[in-house]
C-alpha cells in the first residue's frame, strides 16, 4: 500500500470519528465528562469496553503469538471471563453504593488519605506508561508505513504530537460521553476488520483441513507447570489480572459506572466478557490463517519476522487484495485510539479528582481542561522518550513496571473488601513501595530458588499478596 492510500483511509476514519465525538459531547458538562451523567446505555458501554480492552498492541500481537504458543492465550481469556463475573457482582455494587466519581475514593473512605493517594498514584504511573507504549507502537507503524515514505519525511517527534493531538481532540469536550459513542464506532471497525480479513485470507486459497489438529490451534496446556503456557498459571493469572486491570482501573470502570444503575452495569460487564471470547478467538484464528498461508505459498520472510510484524507485513504487502491492507489499517487505528482515548480521559479524571482534589472546585471546568491538556503533553513526551530508548527490552520493561503497580492496588482493595480492619494509614505508602520490590527480587531469582520456575503474569498475584500481608502487619489493635 502506498502512503497516500493509507493517509486517505486514516483521514476518512478520523473525519467520521470527530463528527461522532462532536455530536456526542457538544452539550456535555463536567458530570458528562467524568461519568457520562450516569445515563449511558449498557449495550453501548459493553461495545465500548471491548474496544478499550483491545489495544493496537493486541491487534498485532495476538495473531503473531500462535506460531510459538498456539491458542494458549485463550486459557487466560477464560480466566478473564471468571474475573469479569467477580467484578460485576462484587465491585460494581460497591462502587454504585458509594456513588464514586473516581474508584480510588473508596480507599479514602475505607482507610484514609495516604492509602487513597497511593492508589491514585499507582494508577497514574501504570496508565501513563501503558498508554504511552500503546501509542508508541501506533506511531512506529505509521512512521514506517506513511511518514518515512513521504516525499518530505515527517520526523518522529511531530508524529508523536499528531498522534496525541488526535486522541485529545476526540475526548477534550465530552470525555466519557464522547468516548462511549466513538468507541462504538471503533469496536465495530475492529470486529469487521478482523472478520473480513479472515474472509479474504480464506478466499486466497488457504488449505485449513488440518487446523483442528495443528499445534498452532492447541488451546490447553497441562504438561509443564514451569512453563508460562501452563493452564492453571494462565487461568488464575487471567482472573486476577482482569480484576486488577479492569475492576480496579479508572479507565474501564469510568465507562462502566456511566450506566444508569448497578444492574445495567452488570449486564454490560457480562455481555462484554462473552463478546471478548469471540473477538479474541477471531484474532487467534486469523493468526493461524496467516502462518498457514505463508507456509503454503512460500513466503519465506515470515520466518524471519517477529510475531508482532506478521499481520502488518502480509496485510500491507502485495499478498492479498488491497482491501485487506485497508481493513488492517482501520482495525489497528481503531484498536489503538480506543484504548488511548479512554486512558487520557481516565488520567484527567484521576488527576483532577484524586490528586488535585478539585471535584467540587468552582472553576472545575477550567481545571479539568488544563489537566487534560497537561496529560496529553506528558503522554507525547513519554512516547518520544520511549522512541529514543527504543528496543524490545525497554518496551517489555515498561510493561512489566506497569504490571507491578496493579498488584498493590489489588491487595489494598482485597483487604478493604474482605476484612473490616483499619490500618495505620500513614505507613501504607511504604507497603506500596516495598511489595513490588520484594516481588521483583523473587521474580529475578525464581529460576534458581524454585527449581527452574519462571514467573509470568502471576507476579501480580504475588505482589497483591505481599501488599495484603503488609496491611495485616499495619492493622490497628482496635477500630476505635
Amino acid at each position: 500500500m502506498n502512503p497516500l492510500t493509507i493517509l486517505l483511509v486514516i483521514a476518512g476514519y478520523f473525519a467520521l470519528l470527530f463528527f461522532i465525538s462532536y455530536l456526542a459531547g457538544r452539550k456535555a458538562d463536567n458530570a458528562g465528562f467524568f461519568s457520562g451523567n450516569r445515563s449511558s446505555n449498557w449495550l453501548l458501554v459493553a461495545m465500548s469496553t471491548i474496544g478499550a480492552a483491545i489495544s493496537g498492541v493486541t491487534f498485532v500481537s495476538v495473531p503473531g503469538m500462535v506460531a510459538t504458543s498456539g491458542w494458549a492465550y485463550m486459557q487466560m481469556v477464560l480466566g478473564f471471563t471468571v474475573g469479569q463475573f467477580l467484578i460485576a457482582y462484587v465491585l460494581i455494587p460497591l462502587y454504585y453504593k458509594l456513588n464514586l466519581t473516581s474508584i480510588y475514593q473508596y480507599l479514602q473512605q475505607r482507610f484514609g488519605m495516604n492509602t487513597y493517594k497511593s492508589g491514585a498514584w499507582l494508577f497514574f504511573v501504570s496508565k501513563m506508561l501503558g498508554a504511552s507504549v500503546r501509542l508508541f507502537v501506533v506511531s512506529e507503524v505509521l512512521q514506517l508505513l506513511v511518514f518515512d515514505r513521504l516525499s518530505v519525511p515527517v520526523p518522529f517527534w511531530m508524529n508523536a504530537i499528531i498522534t496525541v493531538l488526535i486522541v485529545y481532540l476526540c475526548t477534550f469536550k465530552g470525555g466519557v460521553k464522547s468516548l462511549i459513542w466513538t468507541d462504538l464506532l471503533k469496536t465495530c471497525c475492529l470486529i469487521l476488520s478482523v472478520a473480513l480479513s479472515i474472509y479474504f485470507v480464506l478466499r486466497a486459497g488457504v488449505n485449513i483441513d488440518g487446523w483442528s489438529s495443528s499445534d498452532m490451534t492447541r488451546v490447553f496446556f497441562f504438561d509443564n507447570p514451569k512453563e508460562g503456557t501452563y493452564f492453571w498459571k494462565q487461568f488464575l493469572a487471567g482472573i486476577f489480572l482482569v480484576i486488577a486491570t479492569t475492576g480496579l482501573d479508572q479507565d474501564l470502570m469510568q465507562r462502566t459506572l456511566s450506566c444508569k444503575n448497578p444492574r445495567e452495569s452488570q449486564k454490560n460487564i457480562i455481555v462484554g466478557a462473552l463478546m471478548q471470547i469471540v473477538v479474541i478467538g477471531l484474532f487467534l484464528f486469523l493468526g493461524y490463517l496467516l502462518y498457514t498461508y505463508a507456509a503454503q505459498t512460500g513466503v519465506a520472510e515470515v520466518a524471519q519476522l517477529k510475531g508482532d510484524d506478521v499481520f502488518p507485513f502480509l496485510a500491507t504487502g502485495n499478498y492479498f487484495p488491497v482491501i485487506v491492507g485497508v481493513l488492517f489499517i482501520i482495525g489497528f487505528i481503531a484498536a489503538a485510539y480506543s484504548a488511548a482515548g479512554g486512558a487520557l480521559t481516565a488520567l484527567t479524571t484521576s488527576f483532577t479528582v484524586d490528586i488535585l482534589n478539585k471535584e467540587n472546585d468552582a472553576k472545575l471546568t477550567k481545571v479539568r481542561t488544563l489537566v487534560h491538556i497537561g496529560m496529553a503533553i506528558l503522554m507525547a513526551i513519554c512516547i518520544y522518550v520511549i522512541h529514543l530508548l527504543n528496543d524490545d527490552s525497554v518496551i517489555q520493561t515498561v510493561y512489566k513496571v506497569a504490571s507491578y503497580t496493579y498488584g498493590p492496588l489489588l491487595g489494598m482493595f482485597c483487604f478493604g473488601i474482605f476484612t473490616k480492619k483499619q490500618v495505620r494509614d500513614r505507613w501504607i505508602p511504604f507497603v506500596v513501595l516495598l511489595a513490588p520490590v520484594i516481588t521483583w527480587v523473587i521474580d529475578v531469582n525464581s529460576v534458581a530458588w524454585f527449581n527452574g520456575y519462571v514467573f509470568s503474569h502471576e507476579r501480580l498475584i504475588l505482589n497483591a499478596l505481599l501488599t495484603f500481608i503488609g496491611m495485616i502487619c499495619l492493622m490497628k489493635k482496635s477500630n476505635k
